[in-house]
């Protein structure tokens, strides 16, 4: 795979505008993303400069014009991102890790919600959103993970080395993959979590229950604020910290639009991706 001064996470208005002012600099780009997210969603947008299309179109021709400047577009899920010398990607689909000196995060905010009783409650007290994160602490604990895709198992494949047993709950969707990858899998809906001062306990809706010390939210694909929580950025809320230049207290770590929180329009985020792309211009030169 090419060695890249820039990978972007996100190809929607943040991560494209990022990617045309890298691509102008002579710098080598790629954009990894997984579909349009919220645009996909847009009928149509009429309140941005220039242009009244729909969501997904918008989203099409914003990749399109950042390939014909020679950008990258990686179609992968990012399953997790480490942090050495430089950040490592690992990707679904690519056997190798993707390495990039800096990284934008721009894949907007999670849609996938969760409404379950004694979710907030039980939140570090036996809940967590990061097995890298927080998995140390469940050494030889029992653990579950809800979800049930590529991040799910990622994140259940790496707790599997730290805790004494890992069961994976998929409420109510197909748990054959996790059962394939060698987990214990529960694959009724979940209705509520329970404890005494800290969690003990995952309900079903069969009546059943199950005991853990631990339970990981995986729900979906990782989005940015994920990444950046597994990366020690610093977050406010669910959003990503950045200073005025889009820039987070990680060095080379820089993040745009919707996960960054403010105003969720198409002109923000072009915006907010074009500050930090020009930003990570100004640090790769500084190196």
């Amino acid at each position: 795979m090419e060695n890249y001064n820039v990978v972007i996470i996100g190809g929607g208005p943040a991560g494209v505008s990022a990617a045309l002012y890298l691509a102008r600099a002579n710098l080598r780009v790629a954009i990894v993303e997984n579909g349009p997210g919220a645009l996909a969603r847009a009928h149509k947008i009429d309140n941005f400069y220039g242009a009244a299309v729909s969501g997904p179109r918008l989203y099409a021709e914003g990749l399109e014009q950042a390939r014909n400047l020679g950008v990258d577009i990686i179609q992968d899920e990012v399953l997790a991102v480490e942090y050495f010398d430089s950040f490592v990607l690992t990707l679904k689909e690519q056997a190798k890790p993707l390495p990039a000196p800096v990284l934008i995060l721009a894949t907007g905010t999670k849609n996938v919600t969760l409404n379950l009783p004694g979710l907030v409650e039980y939140e570090g007290k036996g809940i967590s959103y990061c097995a890298v994160c927080d998995g140390f602490f469940f050494r030889k604990k029992k653990l579950a993970v809800l979800g049930h895709g590529s991040f799910a198992l990622h994140e259940a494949e790496y707790l599997r080395h730290i805790a004494a047993q890992v069961t994976v709950l998929t409420n109510g969707q197909d748990d054959s993959a996790a059962r394939a990858a060698g987990f214990a899998t529960i694959a009724t809906p979940v209705t509520a979590v329970t404890g005494a001062g800290k969690l003990e306990a995952v309900h079903f809706a069969d009546g059943s229950e199950l005991e853990v010390n631990g339970l990981f939210i995986a729900l979906g694909t990782a989005d940015s604020t994920d990444i950046a929580r597994k990366l020690g950025a610093q977050l406010e809320g669910r959003f990503i910290k950045v200073d005025a230049d889009g820039a987070t207290n990680i060095p080379g770590l820089f993040a745009a639009g919707d996960c960054i929180g403010g105003l969720k329009q198409v002109a923000k985020a072009v915006h907010d991706g074009a500050r930090a792309g020009l930003a990570a211009i100004k640090f790769l030169r500084q190196q």
